[in-house]
């Protein structure tokens, strides 16, 4: 068995299930669909003062805010962040009950948002006010950043870096399971398409042109392209992508309450997931390149793609580049020994994990800036309903808590960090 030294026992005597699950019912009954953050934010920052932590709104849009708390230690080791999105997935049809009301069943906690990602941002700032109340030593930071804007492509986590703020390492607390621990992941982008056409009432829709009909041409077009790319072994099942939503109706709000027109104009919302080697902009030639042979057979064809969509979308507005961290990294192997003293297990899946892989998230960001992450949070149920065990809610805050022991009692020497 794991023998725990004094420090991790200290810490993990400090956490109490109770106030764990306490936080994440408070969560869930705060709506925080993207854009609509802010009172997720101040409700956080609230809860992180009460218990130690400082805590920071960062205004990211106006009246946009997201939060960062933090624990500082003596000035002489590394900072760890701990990072979470508080926008939530749009909810589906199926619910079987209120998801704003938390609910406790069979072991798991139901609710709105709490595994993408509610149960995550719980348990990093648990974490974190689990090593301030048991009053370790800590030589380096911990920051707890709850940032916005994830489900758009990492809005959130891109203005914090670009606002000064960074760390030597991070864990990002997405949904993938106490048992599992992610390092590489797909690209991400999003384009909208539009098609053109000619508004005429029913009566002569012979001189009219339809833009949703000519939509689905394109549509047929762009679900036969072959993507450009060479394959990336670690996630055999990419490039991939899907035509997600669609819209069409008259002028540029897309009016719908005349269906007595012909439609002039239609957008559909294309979500691609890529590998090493594409870029946004190699995607774009693939679909325009698709589209165009359509064009020379039929010349009545008017269209135009858009990367990113236009913010009224409220779709992904930043890229999230393909992201293979090697499994050698300090944060990545902390969180591994971590688990293994919590559990007493190994880690049943490290590196690539399939098909979770297959999403994009703000680790993108965070390697991209130089900073070693990986992924690691509670998992559970999606669809219809959103549910996570509470087994894993409560493991991953402990194993969190054991890292910010093991990386922040460390001076940045010992971590060989030169920055």
């Amino acid at each position: 068995m794991y023998e725990l030294e004094d420090d991790q026992k200290k810490v993990l005597d400090s956490i109490r299930d109770d106030e764990v699950i306490s936080l994440a019912k408070d969560l869930i009954k705060i709506k925080s669909f993207k854009t609509e953050e802010s009172g997720c934010a101040r409700f956080l920052a609230k809860f992180m003062e009460e218990n130690g932590l400082e805590a920071e709104l960062q205004e990211v849009e106006d009246g946009r805010l997201q939060v960062i708390g933090r624990l500082k230690g003596t000035g002489d080791g590394p900072t760890l962040m701990f990072n979470g999105h508080l926008d939530i997935d749009p909810l589906p049809l199926g619910l079987k009950r209120d998801p704003w009301k938390p609910v406790i069943q069979d072991g798991k906690l139901y609710g709105a948002g709490i595994l993408n990602m509610k149960a995550g941002v719980t348990a990093m700032t648990m974490a974190a006010i689990a090593l301030k109340k048991a009053k370790i030593d800590l030589r380096g930071n911990i920051l707890v950043a709850g940032v916005v804007g994830e489900l758009q492509g990492g809005v959130g986590t891109v203005h914090l870096l670009k606002s000064g703020i960074s760390a030597d390492m991070a864990v990002v607390t997405e949904p993938y399971g106490k048992d599992n621990l992610m390092t590489t992941h797909a690209g991400v982008c999003e384009f909208a398409i539009h098609t053109y056409g000619i508004a005429k009432h029913v009566s002569e829709k012979e001189k009219g042109v339809s833009a949703i009909e000519k939509m689905t041409k394109v549509i047929e077009a762009i679900n036969n392209v072959k993507l450009t790319h060479k394959p990336f072994p670690k996630m055999p099942g990419l490039p991939r992508f899907v035509i997600g939503s669609i819209i069409g109706g008259l002028g540029e709000d897309y009016k719908l309450n005349g269906p007595n027109f012909v439609p002039d104009i239609c957008t559909i919302l294309v979500d691609v997931r890529f590998v090493p080697g594409q870029t946004p902009e190699s995607i774009k030639s693939d679909f325009e390149r698709a589209i165009e042979e359509l064009r020379k057979r039929d010349p009545q064809l008017r269209y135009r793609i858009e990367t990113p969509p236009d913010a009224r979308w409220k779709v992904c507005r930043v890229t999230m580049m393909p992201t293979d961290v090697p499994e050698s990294e300090y944060v990545v192997q902390s969180v591994i020994r971590s688990h293994k003293a919590v559990t007493g297990k190994d880690m049943k899946q490290v590196g690539a994990i399939l098909p979770w892989s297959y999403a994009g998230n703000d680790t993108a960001h965070l390697w991209q800036a130089g900073i070693p992450c990986c992924l690691y949070g509670p998992g559970g149920d999606y669809l219809p309903e959103q549910a996570v065990p509470l087994d894993e809610l409560l493991t991953v805050t402990r194993v969190l808590a054991l890292t910010g022991v093991d990386i922040c009692t460390k001076t940045r020497k010992e971590l060989g960090l030169n920055k």
